[in-house]
């Protein structure tokens, strides 16, 4: 066994301790194993223990399965004996598990055809869903034409709900007792609220079923979620009163136009305890814990609906979809669909919902111990494996699918302790018990033998071991504890406070044993020395290209350095051209380590933007494309251009950034070609098929082009110097319109200008016939 060893390095001291450590781990109970040089270990790989003389005396149990009952799988569903029909197999398995120990067996499960249904129709009476109620009236019988289509034996039951009869959740003013519909002027009349009612048991008599519909009238609660999960968990497990057969195939349609209330919201009504999960139907078939007990959890649900095997359709409403779609992934073996709010479609729905059901099959596991590891594989209808997976989907009534379920045990329990658990198909009675016992204990310790003479009377021999009495040591209790015993042990120690046998070994009696190790041998007086701790090169000791003495790698030839990873060979350097690394590099222990910027390659061969690439490429075209050139001769060509992919094109297209352009003189004309240096190491080269060539231009063009191009640049020149004549007299006149505007020589505004009229106001007083008079002369 290469590598790492782990039976070996887990230093087992006994037996049980070694097959914990690996399955594949086998404990020697031989007397007289190994040498007596070293402690050899007796917890090693079979082929281990085998080839170092241990045939014979090995314990090395394994996992082991027997089949305990395996009954054939049926083929119909219906007949006379309906417990005789079987949908799985096998029905009972033993296991004997070794820890880490992988064994496996195959499931086979089977829809069969023609099996019996019980459907148990679960109806929101709320008074959102009148009109619903009208439409389901004849449902019974509708129904049940439809399911007789699918299975001859049908039976149909009836239940309906509304929500706990509290507040906050329902009208509880004495005003509203017999009637909370008062007040309300769109329905004035309903009766009393109620959280589940029974009305009708599993019958094949689907006419008691209309008849039971047709008494129905619905009532109306405050708030907008209802009770339907104090209903579900109660036609779960009042499996007597609702009638489901154990030979049926059980469906419970819940129909609801609203979102229902969840475990918790009892508190807003006081309502703290937890739903127990059990049956509180009164004689009148009515739910009697309604005001005592919460609403039971997504979990509680799930649960009861699988130990009972019953199938969940959510018919809701599509505005609601989502949320119960949700519920699906919390609850197994559920599904939904929508339903029109006036439950016209309700048939199509359950029929649809049923065939969705028959078509997929998911395994799932009961009381599964928490030491215990489960691996499924299934293998669907397509012949295909899916690791991981436990369910089959897309499946036709009669189809037969299989699961390879692999068991592992992690660890080992207290003594003579077993488990059992049940795989079982969702929705299934038909489950598969699993018995296991484990296998922890090796057969050798029973044979153990107290104060043994093997052990020098001072322990107990077991498994070919001593297991020494207190106060004596020793491989053979020979040794014993104390003053003399320090005296055995000093020479053991290579110095004065280092550890006995330098931690990697045994002292018995003077002498050290050293242990035996997966990496290699330990040796040397004290242990000290062994030929696994020098230096590694990529996990490799001393590269591969030494050995290992004490610590200190050994070169071979043409090898040098610590770890031995330094080749002084050369011939791995040389290029095809014969140049040590392409003369862009340096060799550096066997391997060319490329200076010149952008060249790569083993020998430094690839530089896309290296001067003188071009020409080297040439070459290759030259001599692959037109057998020219310096290297023409056809082995060299070969031998030089192996990695160059050459193509031809009529038009070079630089769509490619990374391509580099070629082009050298054929003839008078250019041929042009660019390369690309691919991640494999080769170059892939695009050639035009013929070269670039261009005629030289006429001395008349060349005249013409010079007198044209004087011509243009003088008229340019003409144009620039009216362009800046121009803006420089706008200029100009723009100043003198500004300061035009500044001069002030009108008359109103002249300050020279003085008016010829002066106006002068004097103030006198006199009397004229005794009369006083006041004014102004001008």
């Amino acid at each position: 066994i290469e590598g790492l060893n782990l039976c070996t390095s887990g230093s087992a001291t006994s037996c049980e301790e070694c097959l914990l450590i690996h399955p594949k781990c086998a404990w020697c109970s031989k007397e007289e194993f190994g040498s007596t040089k070293s402690v050899t270990s007796r917890c090693d790989f079979l082929q281990n223990l085998i080839a170092n003389g241990c045939a014979g005396a090995i314990e090395n149990p394994s996992s082991s399965i027997s089949v305990v009952r395996n009954v054939p799988l049926s083929s119909k569903g219906s007949g006379q004996t309906h417990l005789d029909v079987t949908q799985i197999t096998p029905q009972k398995v033993a296991l004997d598990l070794r820890p880490g120990d992988q064994t496996s067996f195959r499931v086979q499960v089977r829809q069969v055809e023609d099996y019996p249904v019980d459907l148990y129709y679960l109806m929101d009476l709320s008074l959102s869903m009148n009109d619903d109620l009208d439409n389901i009236r004849n449902l019974g019988t509708k129904l049940a034409e439809e399911m007789r289509k699918l299975t001859s034996n049908f039976r149909l039951g009836f239940g309906s709900f509304v929500d706990k009869n509290i507040s906050p959740f329902s009208y509880t003013a004495p005003r509203y007792q017999n009637n909370p519909c008062i007040g309300y002027k769109l329905f004035p009349s309903c009766v009393p609220s109620f959280g589940f009612r029974h009305l009708l048991s599993l019958t094949d008599k689907v006419d008691r079923f209309n008849e039971e519909v047709q008494k129905q009238k619905v009532s109306r609660n405050r708030d907008a979620p209802e009770g339907g999960f104090d209903a579900i968990l109660q036609a779960a497990v009042c499996k007597e009163k609702i009638g489901w057969r154990k030979e049926a195939s059980h469906l419970l349609v819940f129909t609801t136009d609203d979102v229902p209330h969840v475990a918790l919201d009892g508190k807003l009504g006081g309502l703290v305890q937890p739903h127990d999960g059990q049956c509180h139907l009164n004689e009148a078939n009515e739910y009697s814990a309604s005001s005592q007990l919460d609403y039971p959890s997504l979990a509680l649900l799930g649960e009861k609906l699988a130990e009972n095997n019953i199938h969940l359709i959510f018919a809701v409403t599509k505005s609601h979809y989502i949320l119960y779609k949700n519920f699906t992934a919390l609850i197994p073996g559920t599904t939904v669909e929508i339903l029109h709010k006036d439950s016209k479609n309700i048939i199509e729905l359950i029929v649809k919902a049923y065939n969705s059901i028959r078509s997929k099959v998911e395994l799932t596991v009961w009381d599964s111990p928490e030491d215990i590891g489960l691996t499924f594989t299934a293998t669907c209808q397509d012949g295909l494996s899916y690791p991981g997976l436990r369910k089959c989907g897309d499946l036709k009534i009669g189809d037969t699918v299989s699961f390879e379920v692999a068991v592992e045990a992690r660890s080992c329990p207290a003594e003579d302790t077993s488990h059992t658990f049940t795989i079982k198909p969702a929705g299934f009675r038909d489950t598969l018990e699993v018995a296991v016992t484990y296998k922890c204990l090796c057969g050798c310790t029973g044979r153990a033998a107290p104060a043994s003479g093997k052990c020098s009377g001072n322990g107990t021999y077991a498994c070919g071991l001593c297991d020494c009495d207190p106060g004596y040591l020793g491989a053979r209790c020979e040794c014993p504890e104390g003053a003399s015993g320090d005296t055995h042990h000093a020479l053991c120690r290579q110095a004065e406070g280092k550890p006995l046998c330098s931690g990697r070994g045994e002292c018995s009696c003077n002498q050290c044993l050293c242990y035996e190790s997966e990496f290699g041998n330990i040796y040397g007086p004290f242990c000290e020395c062994d030929d696994f701790s020098c230096a590694r090169y990529k996990g490799v000791l001393c590269s591969g290209h030494g050995e290992c003495h004490c610590g200190e790698c050994k070169c071979h030839a043409g090898y040098i350095g610590d770890n031995c990873n330094c080749s002084t060979e050369t011939d791995s350097c040389v290029s095809s051209d014969g140049q040590m690394c392409s003369g862009r590099g340096a060799c550096v222990c066997g391997k060319c380590q490329c200076t010149e910027p952008g060249a790569f390659g083993e020998t430094c061969e690839k530089c896309p933007t290296c001067p003188g690439v071009c020409s080297t490429k040439r070459d290759c075209i030259e001599c692959k494309l037109f057998n020219s050139g310096r290297l023409a001769d056809n082995q060299t060509c070969q031998k030089h251009c192996k990695d160059e992919i050459i193509t031809t094109v009529d038009v070079l297209e630089a769509d490619d950034p990374n391509a580099i352009l070629c082009a050298y003189p054929v003839n008078n004309c250019v041929m042009k070609f660019t390369y690309l240096e691919l991640p494999s190491g080769k170059s892939n080269l695009t050639v035009l098929k013929e070269p670039a060539c261009s005629s030289a231009p006429s001395a008349v063009t060349i005249v013409l082009a010079v007198i044209g191009s004087v011509v243009l640049i003088g008229i340019i020149l003409l144009g620039l110097w009216k362009l800046l004549v121009t803006i420089h007299d706008r200029r100009e006149f723009d100043r003198f319109q500004s300061e035009r505007s500044r001069a002030r020589y009108e008359m109103a505004s002249n300050p020279l200008y003085r008016r010829p009229i002066s106006t002068h106001n004097i103030e006198f007083t006199f009397n004229k016939l005794n009369k006083s008079y006041n004014g102004t002369v001008d």
